[in-house]
């Protein structure tokens, strides 16, 4: 169910409160796009400036809106085990078809807190959950090894990974197996990582690029195919101006800018993060114009 392109939805923002109207167009435009699953509520819809109200309403909307005609994975993660678990039991009963969940930031937890940590929510819970291994947002690594342990419980089907490490698609995919899925965090590395053995991504590009993007995901997993290999790389190379011109700043501002030229939300962001900067603007500009988005 969770391959392809998957994109970590922005949530749009007018006068610092949550602009619904918007966010419902850019669920559409996502559907008639060819994006193949929904992330809202992740790190990229400033899932830490949200309330618990808005976290909630986020997940809700995106669920309603597509209908089940795309897969929803609600981003549920929080380095407090309690809300993670109350936030999951919303998602699930909300209607969503499987929970994004980070590793907690800030605690720096052991391995073995990890484990119970993610057996917790696990227990508490009967969807499909990806664990969501980001370094360097987390500061803490989750090794293979507990990965592995996790993979054992009942819920746990997979890893967003974001260690920007293409050796752990290797290394968990001998430790796993081939049903473990594994999906890529960084835009950057996509095509190498699914050669390895990844099914898809959890895309910030996908916000603004969803169509290239999911054409992109689609060659590239027809690993068996000369043709549709080649057809990749070259998506591949016009998506890479993107891709960089995404992390110039932290994420989202230049996702949120560039989605304001293609006039599909405001650029707004919460503190502590904020606009970009009008070099950053004019790379993202020339990225866009690059790849004929704009």
């Amino acid at each position: 169910m969770f391959k392809g392109s998957n994109v970590a939805l922005i949530t749009p923002f007018i006068n610092n409160k949550l602009d619904e109207e918007a966010y419902v167009k850019l669920i559409h435009f996502h559907m008639e796009n060819g994006t193949n699953g929904l992330v809202p509520a992740g790190t990229t819809g400033e899932s830490p400036t949200l309330s618990h109200g808005e976290h909630q309403k986020v997940i809700d909307l995106c669920i309603q809106e597509s209908k089940g005609k795309i897969p929803v994975i609600a981003g549920t993660g929080s380095n407090s085990t309690e809300e993670a678990i109350s936030l999951t039991k919303h998602a699930e009963k909300a209607g969503a078809d499987g929970a994004l969940i980070v590793t907690p930031y800030y605690n720096k937890p052991t391995q073995e807190g990890l484990y119970q940590h993610y057996k917790a929510i696990n227990d508490s819970s009967g969807l499909p959950i990806i664990i969501y291994n980001i370094p360097g947002r987390s500061v803490i690594d989750m090794s293979v090894d507990t990965m592995a342990r996790l993979y054992e419980l009942k819920n746990i089907v997979g890893v967003k990974d974001a260690t920007g490490d293409l050796n752990r698609v290797d290394q968990q995919l001998k430790k796993m197996g081939k049903d473990f899925i594994q999906l890529t965090g960084n835009d950057d590395n996509a095509l190498e990582f699914n050669k390895r053995g990844g099914i898809g991504a959890i895309s910030v590009t996908a916000n603004i690029a969803p169509k290239i993007c999911s054409q992109f995901q689609k060659f590239s997993n027809e690993k068996d195919k000369k043709d549709s290999q080649n057809e990749a790389v070259k998506l591949d190379k016009i998506l890479q101006p993107i891709h960089h011109s995404m992390f110039v700043e932290s994420n989202p501002s230049p996702v949120k800018y560039a989605a304001k030229l293609l006039g599909l939300c405001d650029d707004s962001v919460r503190l502590p993060l904020v606009k970009v900067t009008s070099n950053t603007q004019d790379i993202v500009k020339k990225a866009l114009v690059s790849a004929n988005l704009l």
